[in-house]
């Protein structure tokens, strides 16, 4: 995937099972459902189960805010930081 990704939906972080499309670098969509967003330290992540290949188990996203006010899904570069959201969404710290 790239790292930005188109994506058709409106959402207010509290709708799950949303569906989203994924447009990657080659212009290929791809389906993912939505399991949830979570805030971790200000910043919201998205984590996304692929239509594809659910049992390769899910991706997660970082959300940002482009300069039109439209929400992007980023990829997560910094290992550190990546590292620190898969361990906070297997604990139960987001309860």
């Amino acid at each position: 995937m790239t790292d930005k990704h188109d994506h058709t939906h409106d959402h207010d972080h509290d709708f799950e099972d949303d569906i989203i499309v994924l447009v990657d670098e080659d212009d290929v969509e791809h389906i993912f459902t939505v399991l949830e967003y979570v805030e971790i330290d200000e910043q919201v992540y998205a984590v996304l189960l692929p239509e594809e290949n659910p049992e390769d188990g899910a991706f997660i996203f970082r959300v940002e805010i482009d300069e039109d006010g439209e929400e992007i899904l980023m990829d997560i570069e910094d290992d550190d930081e990546f590292e620190k959201v898969v361990a906070i969404l297997e604990s139960d710290e987001l309860d």
